[in-house]
């Protein structure tokens, strides 16, 4: 059975959820039967290489100027306001 979850970036866990996540804190992980890697297998290895978040359309009207900044710089400009926005999110976040 394939389970397939997804939360909202910022969504907070609710009681429930809370609950399962402390009954499995502290609980160990019998890893015996997993062969060790060694050392150099992660050498080449690239976090989020093939996490790509969910992309949603949507319209939104911004000023002239700040469109003609964001496209000085040539194609990817809906890319670069993306990255722009997330990490003012993640600021944001941070600090509650």
């Amino acid at each position: 059975m394939k389970v397939l979850f997804r939360r909202e970036p910022g969504t907070p866990l609710t009681a429930e959820e809370l609950v399962e996540l402390r009954a499995l804190e502290g609980r160990s992980i019998d890893t015996s039967d997993i062969p060790e890697l060694p050392a150099d297998a992660w050498r080449h290895a690239v976090r989020g290489r093939f996490y790509r978040p969910v992309k949603q359309a949507v319209s939104l009207r911004l000023d002239a100027d700040v469109i003609a900044w964001l496209k000085k710089d040539g194609q990817g400009y809906q890319t670069r306001a993306n990255q722009m926005l997330r990490e003012r999110m993640l600021k944001d976040l941070e600090g509650r």
